[in-house]
């Protein structure tokens, strides 16, 4: 691969010019090029990320178009959603392993398959129960994509600018996907209704599929050491068991039966696994890789970021609606200029990273959101808050892509070829389990409270005071002297 990664010499430095590669116009000196190839490859592993986190969010504001069409009931329309979560978030550690001994490309290209004729199947579906499977295995096939398509892009972009940027463009995609989802949501819904929210992912999955195979260089572990069976089996589990509880307390609460006995049997699982872990000679995830402080710290970061960020949008939406009364197409609006901000900060990060560090750039990138979430405290029933609320949600959000690139870059920093997959699993997990948590644990403060403004104004308060503590326990954790990060 074509790289330039040479130096850049400032203009005090007396040292002979070295020579250099010319930059685009409106580049510095020293930005990494990519090549044709590598263009390519960016955007068929980019484009399979954006599809992917389209599907969180292009659903949403369809939902009850969907459930009068199918006849499901308004209880059973969390399945739309928790019946893509399950597999997406359950299968990703076990996936990403199973990258890594039996092949990335081969398992990225089959999850792409599958989440494509998934995505068909929800498209045409016919009764409830055809919708909730054809979401499902699109869960599934997202659980193979999103880890192996980002080891993909860690093993072929060397650490260093040029994963830098990758993955810059990739945070990027990831968070415009979100947003875009919304939008897209509402605008397809009106206009030619719910099933065209699921034939735009096949579209999708239609045009990366056909690329994919010329492109992607295959990468395995070379001793192909055995699969980790009881400890694939306790954290898939687990994590299933947990991310059910979670997204069934988002809308009915901690207190069913179901709900209590699920997060205390993921729990229990999830314990069992590090035990497993501790004594397997060929473990699924590798303990010491877990005490690494760029590991712990890293992912702590990723969760808190994910799962307030995630809350913020879940609380100032039903504010907007109910609260300001803005239509559905506003709303979406609303969050637009968030991802067009956000679209700004994934081609600054990689330069702020380049700068600063991954460390210094994650703890700043987490007080900076946790600081403007705070302002949104001064939300009131007026018109003009609409303003207030564009405005810091889309600086946060800046601040927020600037923490998902960098605490990816944290994590994955120094770590073996051979184990990138895991590492990814570990980012992707985090990602998957931070969307998922933040909602139930907070959000149902603002919906069960009398008042709405009142029951916002509390989560915002304490969204905020999460996200700063992090910043410090981050920073704390990290130290001071680590090499680029």
């Amino acid at each position: 691969m074509a790289f330039d990664t040479t130096p850049q010499t400032t203009p005090q430095t007396s040292a002979p010019a070295t020579p250099q590669t010319s930059a685009p116009a409106g580049e510095p000196l020293g930005t990494p090029r990519l090549s044709a190839r590598d263009k390519l490859v960016l955007f068929v592993l980019c484009a399979a990320q954006f599809m992917v986190a389209l599907d969180f969010s292009v659903l949403n504001v369809a939902l009850p178009e969907l459930g009068a069409d199918l006849g499901m009931s308004r209880s059973a329309l969390q399945w739309a959603v928790t019946a893509f979560a399950l597999p997406s978030g359950g299968f990703l550690l076990l996936f990403g392993r199973v990258g890594d001994l039996y092949g990335r490309r081969k398992l990225f290209l089959t999850g792409l398959a599958l989440f494509g004729a998934a995505s068909l199947l929800a498209t045409l579906a016919w009764d409830p129960a055809s919708f909730l499977t054809g979401r499902a295995l699109q869960g599934l096939g997202a659980a193979a994509i999103v880890p192996t398509g980002m080891s993909l892009l860690t093993t072929t972009f060397p650490e260093g600018p040029a994963r830098d940027r990758a993955l810059g463009i990739s945070g990027t995609l990831l968070s415009l996907g979100f947003t875009v989802g919304m939008v897209a949501g509402g605008v397809l819904t009106d206009a030619l209704g719910w099933r065209s929210t699921m034939a735009l992912l096949t579209v999708f999955a239609l045009l990366v599929l056909p690329l994919a195979p010329g492109l992607l260089p295959e990468s395995r572990t070379p001793d192909r050491p055995r699969l980790d069976v009881p400890g694939a089996v306790t954290v898939t589990a687990g994590l299933l068991s947990l991310i059910y509880a979670l997204s069934t307390a988002a809308d009915h609460g901690f207190g069913r039966t179901d709900v209590i006995t699920a997060l205390v049997a993921g729990l229990l699982l999830l314990t069992a696994f590090t035990v497993i872990e501790s004594r397997s000679a060929s473990p699924l995830v590798s303990l010491p890789m877990l005490r690494r402080r760029t590991v712990a710290w890293g992912n702590l970061g990723g969760l808190v970021t994910f799962s307030m960020m995630s809350t913020v949008v879940f609380v100032l939406t039903l504010y907007l609606q109910e609260t300001l009364r803005l239509s559905a197409f506003e709303t979406g609006l609303v969050f637009g200029f968030q991802g067009a901000l956000s679209a700004v900060a994934g081609t600054m990060a990689p330069r702020v990273i380049g700068r600063f560090g991954a460390r210094r750039t994650l703890v700043g990138s987490l007080a900076g959101q946790g600081a403007l979430v705070a302002t949104l405290l001064l939300l009131n029933a007026h018109t003009w808050s609409v303003w207030l609320a564009a405005a810091a949600v889309s600086l946060a959000s800046m601040c927020h892509l600037g923490a998902i690139i960098s605490y990816g870059l944290t994590v994955t920093s120094g770590v073996p070829d051979e184990e990138q997959g895991l590492a990814t699993g570990l980012v992707t997990s985090t990602q998957q389990v931070g969307i998922t948590v933040g909602i139930p644990l907070l959000g149902v403060l603002a919906t069960t409270s009398r008042d709405l403004l009142s029951g916002v104004h509390t989560v915002l308060a304490l969204d905020a005071a999460i996200v700063l503590t992090a910043a410090v326990l981050v920073g704390l954790g990290l130290g001071r002297n680590q090499s680029r990060v």
